[in-house]
Formats: structure tokens, sequence, C-alpha cells
């Protein structure tokens, strides 16, 4: 304790130089931490946002990114035989396509159109009317449209207005003819992007809307485990059930995101962390060589004292620690106000969803802070502890008096 109030003592008699170092610290450790935040904040969010959804397995028909690989085939058939596993609770096919409606202004407005079929369960959440009628149309009783809120406001729409769309996602160059909707509601589905236009309607109504009313196809199903089996269980029966079939759990397709479309900010998370705990090293050492150099005169007198080597070597170890402590305490509202910034900007990305996050508060990334800074402050302090501990004293007191 008597080594750590002389390091205090040492740096508060430089004000300036300890402020710059400090602040220094402070900077290099909030972009630190907001780099290891960034390194697997994204992972977090994302598996967060599919667990929201209210499903916990995907089946595809080939292990290909969702909506990018070919249809399942059978689809409602295929629905109900999963649906009817004991593992599982609900299973919707889902397809994804575009549309399009006149504006206001008549200018031809494109969007996502989503299909679903028929479940308690829904892949999005309703804020304003009612939820898909699952009945059939008729020229009385048009089928059922819910929109986004980007939609809603782009088109001036309301529970309860009609909208009449025709289908873009026909794969021939037939033009399917149009079909009247009724709103029923507005939605917040949870992969949509800040920007993006999106509607959902049946099953039916999707492909009646494309000119696909003949096909039985789905772009993927979603599954709904039941508590008592757990996604791992379901995956299991599926499997068994259809053995062709490509079944993942959230944490599976998790993992494949991770190695290829999310592999890019760990990576950049790694360089930039790197680099900015070099700086920071670099910042603590040639602070404490600087201080060190001006004080040989003194060290030495300490040293001719009776202070041992030991504990003057300490002394610089204890100012090393001081400053990174106190950077490093800065660091952590600074950082947290600097992610936020830094999220804004980089959910304008093309195709990132606008409910997640890059940087994601978790205590590992705490913990991998206070360690790495520890050993920056150690590492910083070698040199200028090496230049203390084989200081010559008589030489050094001889050349103090001769200068």
């Amino acid at each position: 304790m008597r080594s750590l109030a002389f390091a205090w003592r040492s740096l508060v008699r430089q004000p300036a130089r300890m402020t710059l170092g400090v602040v220094g610290i402070a900077a290099v450790g909030a972009l630190l931490f907001d780099m290891l935040l960034l390194s697997r904040g994204l992972v977090i969010s994302f598996r967060d946002l599919l667990d929201r959804s209210g499903f916990d397995v995907r089946v595809m028909a080939a292990a290909a990114t969702p909506f990018a690989g070919p249809r399942l085939q059978d689809a409602r058939r295929l629905a109900a035989a999963i649906g009817a596993l004991p593992e599982v609770e609900a299973a919707v096919p889902v397809r994804v396509g575009s549309a399009q409606t006149t504006a206001p202004q008549n200018q031809n407005v494109t969007f996502s159109l989503v299909g679903a079929g028929s479940t308690h369960r829904r892949p999005w959440r309703i804020v304003a009317g009612a939820d898909l009628s699952f009945t059939a149309g008729s020229k009385k009783h048009p089928p059922t449209l819910l929109v986004n809120r980007n939609l809603a406001q782009r088109l001036r729409l309301s529970p309860g207005a009609t909208l009449t769309l025709r289908g873009t996602c026909a794969q021939d160059a037939s033009v399917p003819p149009p079909v009247e909707f009724r709103v029923a509601g507005i939605a917040d589905f949870p992969f949509d992007t800040a920007s993006q236009m999106t509607a959902a309607a049946t099953l039916a109504a999707y492909t009646r809307t494309c000119g696909d009313e003949a096909s039985d196809e789905a772009d993927l199903l979603l599954v709904a485990s039941r508590r008592g089996s757990g996604p791992d269980g379901a995956v299991v029966a599926i499997r068994r059930l259809r053995p062709r079939l490509h079944v993942f759990t959230n944490e599976e397709l998790v993992d494949r995101f991770q190695q290829t479309d999310f592999s890019y900010f760990r990576q950049l998370s790694v360089v930039l962390a790197s680099v900015t705990l070099f700086f920071g090293f670099l910042l603590i050492t040639v602070l404490l060589t600087v201080s060190v150099n001006q004080r040989f005169g003194q060290i030495a007198a300490l040293r001719a004292v009776g202070f041992s080597r030991r504990r003057v070597v300490a002394d610089v170890l204890w100012e090393s620690a001081i400053l990174v402590f106190a950077g490093g305490v800065l660091a952590l509202p600074l950082g947290l106000g600097l992610s936020i910034g830094l999220n804004d900007i980089l959910r304008e990305m093309p195709g990132i969803p606008a409910e997640v996050s890059f940087f994601v508060f978790e205590m590992r990334a705490l913990v991998q802070h206070i360690g790495l800074l520890a050993l920056t402050a150690l590492g910083a302090a070698m040199y200028p502890m090496w230049l203390v501990a084989r200081l010559p004293i008589a030489a050094t007191l001889r050349d103090e008096v001769v200068s």
C-alpha cells in the first residue's frame, strides 16, 4: 500500500501528463470495449431475434441460405405431418415473394409479400387491428392482409382499408390478375430492415396473388417444438420422419451464419482490438518512460537513502496500474455511448434487420476488457521497470550534481 500511495503522489505531481494518460487510455479502452461487444454482439442479437419469433426449428429442402435454395414440395401435407409429431407444437409453411400496388400519388409501389400457413402461432407481432383470417375469401369478404408500419405509412393504410395487389413473384412471364385484399391490421415483422415494406397474407391468398394456385410449395417450414422435447428432440423426430429434409435448430442456424456471413464482423473486431491494444501499449510505455527518465535523479536518491530496487520497480508498476484503472473506468460509459452511435450507422447496411444490434453487452466482454487492459498495463510497464531496476545509483547522482 505504501508503494501505491507513493506512485499516486508521483503521478499527481504531473497533472497534465496524468490527465493525458487517463484520457488516452479511456479513448483506447472505449474502442477496445466496443470491439469486444462487436465480436459476438451480432450473433447474440440474431439468436435472440430467432428465439423471439416463436419458432426454434427451421426445415428446408437444401442446406442453403433461407429463401435462396429449392422449395419444399407438398408443403401443406408436410406441415400437417410434422405438426402431428408429439415433439412438435406447430409447423407453418412460409413463402416469400413480392407484390405491387398503386400509391395515392399514382406511383407503383413494390414490396415484400409473405404467405403463411394456418396455425395458432405467428412469426409476426400485431400492433394495430386484427390478425389474418384463414377462412376462404369471397367477393363480399376479400382475403385479409397484414402490412408493416413502413407500408402503412407509404400507402396511408389503416385496418379496414382495401388494397389491390398484383403479384410479381411468378417465375414465368405471365402476369396474374390483381387481387383485392382487406387490411386486417398492422404488424411488426422481426426480420424487416429499417426501410423495408412488407405485407403478409395466408398461403392460399399468396399463391392466388402470384398466379400459382396449383402449386403446393414453401420456401421453408417454421417449427415450434413442445416444451418437454425441446428443439433437439423436434429435430430428431423430423429427421426420422423425413430423412432427406434439412432441419436446423436456431442454434445450428446461428452457428452457420457465424462461420459465413457474420465472420467478417468477428475478424474486423479482432483486427481493430489488436491495433487498439497496441496503441494503448505504446501510449502507456511512452508516458511512463518519459516520467522515469525525468526522475532518474530522484529515483537514485531514494535508492541511496534505503529504498530497495523492488520498491522503486513496484512504484513504476503501480503508476501504470493507476493510469490504466482510471482510464478503463472512464472507458466503459464512453464505450457504451459510442456503441449506440456506431450501432445506428451499421444498421443502415443493406439486408440488416432493424431489430438486430451489433453491440450487445455481456459479462464475458467486460471480463475480457478488464483482462486485456491489465495485460496492457503490465506489458507497458516492463521497459520503464527495467530502466529503474538497472539504474546505477552513484553514476546517476554524480551526473545529477554535475548537470
